[in-house]
């Protein structure tokens, strides 16, 4: 079966077809390290760990890679703006590294709460410097490069196909109107690879390099680490949709002017989480964590969940009113699915395959149709509904669903009970060992077996 994706090099949705036969490369943006991650940041990482796993529910090896920026990135795409990572340490006193450390862990943090999965590789920028060096040097044997005051350029003017993906034109566009005037860049949207001239004059986190002691520009650290773990060609990079007309066509022109050809095969964007009055970010209004949702009563599996409700590719609106109709919306589904999972017996009685592979099949349609998660969701609502399947189908069904989704669906007891039998542990395993006597895994399946014999429950062919 075809996956279809929204390719934003194409416009277009197109079929997915990996570079190398049952294996994905995939390369998506980080955080920067210098504060917590707002809901908003945190909606994009949602969107990409369902892409990964619908890759992985079609048969596919996925290798994710992931930037942890802990250095060079200022407030602005475009070279303007404060340095984040010294803004971070001035607001708490502490040193840039330690402000790098402390985010980063809080990010993942918030990762394991919304049930996003880590990428196979995580890099940090600081630890690539020599990397994005060598990157730099290759760029400027192939004359993509100039100096200026004291900092390297990018010039956009040798790459002339520089526009095509963000849809810019140069006609019009005047000095300063995108970006904030440079003097030193030849023209206004060149953007620098290594700074040793910055406003910063006192920047903590530099390195010596052949052009002077300084740090890397922000854009660098993408295109150097992917080609790094993923190769020069890779399958799929993804990101928000505010990083298209700077940060993305930049790491385009530099990627490509390095290596002469074609980079990346598939753009994948999520769009933007927005308040009421405006887009979301850290310095507007409530800074809204997924802390901060727990301070008011909801579980971070209710923003999942809110978050699958909408396409990833439309603009999600936030309110606590639209928080409280997801969360009432998961409850009351959960309280629907925990009935039938109390009628499913314990013990291994024949699944119809057919019917269960039915509703499988539809799912996987609809979350290869560009990530249909609001439908694959409804169809859960289907599988709850329908008379012909018998409870232990649908708990099998709702299942494989959740490998995608990741919303707990079979998981009851928030409140855990130490007890002499675990059921829930218990008919988890008598589907596992179902499923894999179906695909005729007989080792796994027996020693599923052997694991529920020694928790004193003996299975009956």
């Amino acid at each position: 079966m075809s996956i279809k994706f929204y390719n934003t090099l194409e416009r277009k949705k197109v079929d997915f077809k990996p570079l190398r036969e049952n294996e994905v490369s995939l390369y998506t943006c980080g955080p920067t390290v210098y504060n917590y991650a707002h809901i908003g940041n945190l909606r994009t990482y949602i969107f990409e760990d369902i892409l990964k796993k619908t890759l992985e529910f079609n048969g596919l090896n996925v290798k994710h890679v992931m930037n942890i920026t802990d250095v060079g990135h200022l407030e602005s795409d475009s070279d303007t703006g404060e340095d984040k990572m010294a803004l971070g340490a001035k607001r708490e006193g502490k040193t840039v590294w330690e402000i790098a450390r402390f985010y980063e862990e809080k990010f993942y943090e918030d990762c394991v709460k919304l049930n996003i999965a880590r990428p196979t590789i995580s890099c940090r920028a600081t630890e690539h410097i020599d990397h994005m060096i060598k990157f730099i040097q290759k760029l400027e044997e192939k004359g993509y490069t100039y100096v200026a005051n004291g900092n390297v350029y990018f010039s956009i003017d040798k790459f002339p196909s520089y526009t095509e993906f963000a849809g810019l034109t140069m006609e019009g566009l005047e000095a300063g109107k995108r970006i904030e005037v440079d003097e030193g860049k030849r023209n206004p949207m060149d953007f620098v690879l290594w700074f040793t001239n910055s406003k910063f004059k006192n920047q903590i986190m530099q390195w010596d390099s052949p052009w002077g002691r300084g740090f890397p520009g922000w854009h660098l650290e993408c295109s150097t680490m992917s080609m790094e773990y993923l190769g020069e060609s890779i399958d799929i990079h993804c990101g928000g949709v505010d990083h298209i007309p700077i940060h993305h066509t930049n790491e385009i022109a530099q990627s490509e002017g390095a290596t002469g050809h074609k980079w990346v095969n598939y753009w994948i964007h999520g769009e933007f989480l927005v308040l009421d009055d405006g887009k979301m970010s850290k310095s507007k209004g409530e800074f809204l964590t997924v802390s901060l949702l727990e301070e008011k009563g909801y579980e971070p599996i209710h923003y999942r969940f809110m978050c699958l409700l909408s396409r990833y590719r439309k603009q999600l609106v936030f309110s606590y009113g639209a928080l409280d109709k997801a969360k009432h919306e998961y409850e009351s589904l959960k309280e629907k699915i925990k009935k039938v999972y109390k009628c499913s017996v314990l013990n291994e009685e024949q699944i119809d395959n057919d019917k269960t592979g039915k509703y499988v099949e539809k799912f996987r349609e609809q979350i290869n149709e560009d990530l249909n998660t609001p439908n694959g969701i409804t169809l859960i609502y289907e599988v709850l509904k329908d008379k012909e399947l018998e409870a232990k189908e649908k708990i099998f069904i709702i299942n494989e669903f959740d490998k995608v989704f990741s919303l707990e669906l079979l998981n009851f007891d928030n409140n855990k009970k130490q007890s002499d039998i675990d059921e829930d542990e218990i008919q988890k395993l008598i589907i596992e060992r179902s499923e894999a006597r179906k695909n005729r895994d007989w080792e796994k399946a027996d020693e599923i077996r052997d694991k529920l014999a020694e928790m004193n429950i003996e299975i009956i062919d």
